[in-house]
């Protein structure tokens, strides 16, 4: 990777940067107006670690007698987001009987200090503003609740792994690992860096070693991967996970299918890690917009659940929320929910789709086939049902490896993560592919199932190694008559790619290593 590409390369990102940010910060900036005449709500300043001011606001229930304790629930803001982002569903969870005190994570808006990602800092924060809670709101010391969406979601999960107090979490389009959301596959999600970088940026102010770790992490410096990679894990929920489990909170965990921030694959095995009391609810749609509506106070069935998880334990209701099936997932095809044991029975029955033959492509050019454009392409896919498209018969064979299966008599219910495995020859030592799921309709348009970056470096050119690579996870419905393909190129908007010039990977599958992809799916 030379001097020259590489500064090619950090210039285009700082437009990308800036035209997603561009479209990202006036939501923030529109924010509701604010609320200080509202009954029961006072805006406050919070000591945090060091004594760093933390701007927040608290709402308690109306008529709050004196003497008289209530369960409370402390919220961090998301990633650039101001101090009132949750004061719709803090009034909500007030009239219900809670304290609530909402704070702006520091380094952003008005509160002080430097943007730490969720660094040791961050969770000082979080206790701080617990204790200053207990000393000055009529909240039950033993009925501590934490809730947050993105930023709010990850700060909320650290603490229960650092603050004994903390009895219940509802972590809402979080992280558990930092890495793998947008690291995946050794692969740097650009979009996703970028957008929040220059978010970051501009409402607020990035530390320096943040300032550091962004430079390395969009300039593909490899040298820096080690301290890249622990700067991450330290600020990685799944890092305390035998904290939090021995702290015993019951945690409820959020997210949209196509989560272009952070995915949702890393969530389910932290899931599946969990000992206490929990919860995994997964919907259509990118990036915080499952919970979106909610903020602005419309019915929302992401912060409908999150307050009856605060009910049962926090207040010790018996309202049927822990006698439900665990695992809640909304297909990205079809209005309706299902349940699930654990996340292992999602997609117990597995369909293989064989990648027979050798294919050779050539890296550097973009065949088409795309994971769409970060915070917009799964929005649409939420709403109006149009996911990232390619056509399969266009598609460059040049320059993109396609494998078509067999249409299928009945609907193919997609549920879970589907996992390629392939031989692949490069002529260099490093490069990345792109691995997408399509569903083909009969006139050859596929619309995008799933997809994940794949990076290697270090490889001998020309000697043939195994990849073995999980796609997003997700859950969508195959119409009978549509066959599933899968489609392999080398470039893609969403990620970094790795690819010397006039490289070319070659796709085997040897007969006693065949490649294949294999696909999870609902039983009928």
């Amino acid at each position: 990777m030379g001097k020259t590409r590489r500064a090619v390369r950090t210039t285009a990102l700082g437009a990308v940067s800036a035209a997603l940010v561009a479209g990202a910060v006036p939501a923030a900036q529109a924010a509701p107006p604010s609320p200080a005449a509202a009954p029961g709500v006072r805006f406050v300043d919070i000591p945090g670690d060091g004594g760093t001011v933390l701007k927040a606001n608290v709402v308690t229930p109306a008529g709050s007698a004196a003497g008289r304790s209530y369960p409370v629930v402390v919220l961090p803001t998301s990633w650039a987001m101001p101090q009132i982002e949750y004061i719709a569903q803090a009034e909500k969870l007030a009239d219900a009987g809670y304290v609530v005190v909402s704070y702006n994570s520091r380094g952003f808006w008005q509160s002080g200090g430097e943007i730490e990602v969720g660094g040791p800092e961050d969770v000082a924060d979080a206790s701080r503003v617990i204790d200053w809670t207990l000393r000055n709101t009529p909240a039950d010391p033993d009925k501590v609740g934490m809730a947050g969406v993105s930023y709010g979601a990850g700060i909320s999960l650290l603490a229960a792994g650092h603050d004994k107090r903390v009895k219940a979490v509802a972590a809402l389009s979080g992280w558990s690992d930092l890495v793998q959301s947008i690291y995946s596959g050794r692969t740097q999600h650009v979009q996703a860096g970028a957008l929040l970088g220059g978010a970051g940026y501009l409402t607020g102010r990035p530390s320096a070693e943040l300032q550091r770790i962004l430079k390395d992490f969009l300039a593909s410096d490899l040298d820096q991967e080690d301290e890249m990679i622990a700067w991450g894990a330290e600020r990685s929920p799944a890092t305390y996970l035998d904290r939090i489990n021995s702290n015993g909170a019951a945690v409820m965990l959020g997210n949209a299918w196509g989560d272009t921030i952070f995915p949702p694959n890393a969530y389910a095995a932290f899931y599946e890690k969990l000992k206490g009391p929990k919860r995994l609810e997964f919907r259509p749609g990118d990036h915080a917009t499952a919970e979106a509506t909610g903020l602005f106070g419309l019915p929302n069935d992401t912060w409908t659940n999150t307050r009856r998880w605060f009910d049962r334990y926090l207040k010790g209701e018996r309202n049927g929320i822990d006698q439900e099936q665990p695992v809640q997932l909304k297909s990205r095809s079809t209005g309706g929910y299902e349940g699930y044991p654990d996340w292992k029975s999602v997609g117990a029955t597995r369909h293989k789709l064989d990648l027979a033959g050798t294919t050779t492509i050539r890296a550097n050019v973009d065949s088409g086939a795309n994971g769409g454009i970060v915070m917009l392409s799964n929005a649409l896919d939420q709403f109006l049902k149009l996911p990232p498209v390619a056509s399969m018969p266009l598609l460059p064979r040049r320059y993109a490896a396609v494998w078509q299966g067999q249409r299928a008599e009945r609907p193919q219910r997609v549920r879970g993560t589907a996992q390629l495995h392939t031989t692949l020859t490069s002529t260099k030592e490093s490069g990345t592919l792109v691995a997408y799921l399509y569903d083909v309709g009969p006139l050859g348009l596929g619309k995008l199932v799933s997809n994940a970056p794949y990076t290697f470096h270090g490889k001998t050119p020309g000697k043939p190694f195994a990849i073995d690579l999980e796609l997003f996870s997700t859950a969508y419905d195959v119409p009978a008559g549509h066959r599933l393909a899968l489609v392999v190129d080398t470039v893609d908007p969403l990620y970094i790619e790795h690819n010397p010039s006039g490289a070319q990977l070659t796709f085997s599958s040897p007969g006693t290593d065949p490649s294949y992809v294999s696909i999870p799916l609902r039983e009928q």
